[in-house]
């Protein structure tokens, strides 16, 4: 597998993964409905660093880094991370999550966090826990599920 920067010619390989994703909104706060178009801008957008994991030449993963907040919380990073469910269970975000850990610190962050692991996400809280992650935060109720209605987010956070 290797993980390099994202290109415009990766669009429809990241629109492949991402869009499943979104429209099942089982794990992350977007619009299910939102655009194509809207979903690219949103994962390629010009606060961050899109990369791509790929095997074989194929697409099969996609993570982006970006500073967390502005002003005096930039030194802490923020990632989303989204897998092809069809390379599921492969080590693909374990190994896009290690490279992305070292890609933020090679570019001076302090620590990462995660502002809203939904609580039913339970693989992604493994892994997560198994990095070194810590829970620091429970949102009660805060996430609207499309199957279990209202359930709680995490926000997880490590140094590095």
């Amino acid at each position: 597998m290797q993980i390099r920067r994202a290109a415009e010619a990766d669009h429809a390989a990241i629109a492949r993964i991402v869009l499943p994703t979104i429209r099942a909104g089982e794990t992350y706060a977007l619009d299910r409905g939102l655009s194509e178009v809207d979903a690219l801008a949103y994962w390629m957008g010009a606060d961050r660093e899109t990369y791509v994991a790929e095997q074989e030449g194929i697409v099969i993963g996609t993570y982006y880094l970006r500073a967390n907040q502005g002003g005096g919380g930039a030194h802490v990073a923020n990632c989303g991370f989204m897998t092809d469910r069809a390379a599921s269970g492969r080590g693909v975000a374990r190994s896009m999550a290690a490279h992305a850990l070292d890609r933020a610190r090679a570019c001076g962050f302090a620590a990462m966090q995660f502002n809203f692991v939904v609580i039913t996400n339970v693989r992604a809280i493994r892994l997560w826990e198994s990095l070194g992650f810590a829970v620091v935060g429970r949102l009660p109720g805060a996430f609207r599920h499309p199957i279990h209605g209202c359930v709680d987010a995490l926000v997880m956070f490590r140094t590095l």
